[in-house]
């Protein structure tokens, strides 16, 4: 196991989860990763909504500025990159698989859905499908958890270490002075 349990997400978290995402967020189970500013970076989902649809996606990559980057990545042809260095190299392989392993036992502790068993998120562990999720994962787990995770983040313009949230840090605290409205 890497990260869980979450700290429980407050209704501050979520109005500025729903500012980011410009909707309400689903099935939200705490906060996973966050920027240096206090906002939300990556949201924690539980592995089946509240409207029960199965969601294998655990960590969900909620910021602006790095959803952004990571679309841009995958618009540059990262992850087909990425996908022949996995091809190519059966270390990264084997990271990965563990990366895969890391991530079912961490949504595990939130319950077992038959529906998306032995499924994890972007791809893995043969492909490299979503670089938002590896990214969210990588966050959420730490660096050498996720190697194509890392690997988009390195990559990426963003950096977690530094706040590029469109109103940092008095986002929250307005969300926190306004009891929770967005």
């Amino acid at each position: 196991m890497t990260t869980p349990p979450f700290a429980p997400v407050s209704d501050a978290d979520l109005a500025v989860l729903r500012a980011q995402l410009g909707r309400p967020a689903r099935g939200v189970i705490g906060i996973a990763a966050r920027c240096v500013c206090g906002n939300p970076t990556v949201a924690a989902t539980a592995p089946r909504l509240p409207d029960g649809t199965p969601f294998p996606t655990l960590y969900y990559l909620t910021h602006p500025a790095a959803t952004a980057e990571m679309s841009r990545l995958e618009a540059d042809h990262v992850m087909r990159e990425l996908q022949d260095a996995l091809a190519d190299d059966a270390e990264l392989q084997a990271a990965y698989q563990r990366a895969h392993e890391a991530y079912l036992a961490d949504r595990a502790q939130f319950g077992e859905v038959a529906e998306i068993a032995g499924i994890s998120a972007g791809g893995m562990p043969a492909r490299v499908k979503c670089l938002h999720a590896l990214a969210a994962h990588a966050l959420a787990a730490g660096a050498g958890v996720n190697p194509i995770g890392d690997a988009a983040l390195e990559r990426s313009r963003w950096t977690p270490r530094q706040c590029a949230c469109a109103e940092p840090g008095p986002l929250l605290d307005d969300v926190v002075a306004d009891g929770g409205a967005a």
